[in-house]
């Protein structure tokens, strides 16, 4: 099976100076200092900035004074009793499971999502378990530095069938975290972690890029099957693509019922693939940046071929 993927095919030049700086911002905003100095604890340090900023935004305009208090002296460590890392030892991230009904909804968001808060829970015992076998299972296929530095924070929302729709999304305003429903199978989680944390990367790479996408160009979509505009549209190729690479290496190892769930997964996505291919390269060179192109046109071939 070819593949593109080796230990630094998730690096992103400038990445870690780009983060600390945007959190030492972030640190000023809200009149406190984050410990940017160990590049090993950026990437979560960065996403948890984002949560406080946001909440003390929402708690500001709300007029809670102990929230936004709350919001404003609020560190990593703070939060030490939420973090879960992989049994194999792979990479620390933090964990929220919050009940649907504490999702929040304003313009921040088309969808719903959730902030860290002070009475923020453990997530509940089999979301604690499944996760470290999801981390080390994306992990040994090569996706562990793409979760490390592009999902540092997982949010477990509904458990759910196989049999079920699932449903898994990221927002720009929350970077690195990663909003997804669950099942008992952690390969399955680690293929919509690995989705999410794509979008992420790719957002994070088209910004160090300096990329400029053009807004009134739009390519057909077989995914949402509509037009979409070049930004989308690549997004869909690229994370797509990810979780095909994944896939096919996962099922080799999985028991039989998520085995049988990747491998349909794996033959409705080469069509839909198949179907984005012919208009790709075109989407591809609105990119002025020549590694990020040849990047994201190899993993989607790797992914044909998986």
């Amino acid at each position: 099976m070819t593949t593109v993927l080796t230990s630094g095919s998730f690096m992103l030049p400038g990445l870690e100076q780009w983060r600390r700086a945007r959190t030492e911002q972030i640190g000023e905003v809200l009149g406190t200092s984050f410990n940017t100095a160990n590049p090993s604890g950026r990437p979560i340090t960065h996403a948890i900035a984002h949560h406080l900023l946001e909440g003390a935004e929402q708690a500001a305009h709300d007029r809670d004074e102990d929230l936004f208090a709350w919001y404003r002296r609020t560190g990593t460590r703070d939060l030490a009793y939420l973090l879960a890392t992989g049994a194999a030892g792979t990479s620390t991230h933090l964990l929220l499971n919050p009940d649907h009904r504490d999702l929040l909804r304003s313009p921040l968001s088309e969808t719903a999502y959730y902030l860290v808060r002070p009475d923020t829970a453990q997530a509940e015992t089999v979301a604690r378990d499944l996760l470290p076998a999801a981390l080390d299972s994306a992990a040994e296929h090569g996706f562990g530095p793409l979760l490390e530095q592009h999902a540092p924070v997982i949010c477990l929302l509904e458990h759910r069938d196989l049999a079920d729709a699932l449903f898994s999304w990221s927002i720009t305003r929350l970077p690195g975290t990663v909003f997804t429903d669950y099942t008992d199978h952690h390969e399955i989680l680690a293929r919509d972690l690995i989705h999410e944390a794509g979008h992420h990367w790719l957002n994070d790479a088209l910004a160090l890029a300096a990329a400029e996408l053009p807004e009134d160009v739009t390519f057909y979509s077989p995914w949402r099957r509509t037009e979409r505009p070049v930004f989308g549209f690549l997004h869909a190729c690229w994370a797509f693509s990810l979780t095909m690479i994944y896939s096919a290496r996962a099922l080799e190892h999985s028991g039989s019922a998520a085995r049988t769930f990747l491998a349909n997964y794996l033959t409705e996505q080469r069509s839909l693939l198949m179907d984005a291919v012919p208009t790709l390269t075109k989407a591809i060179g609105f990119i002025k940046d020549e590694a990020m192109r040849g990047r994201l046109a190899s993993t989607v071939t790797a992914a044909m071929r998986s």
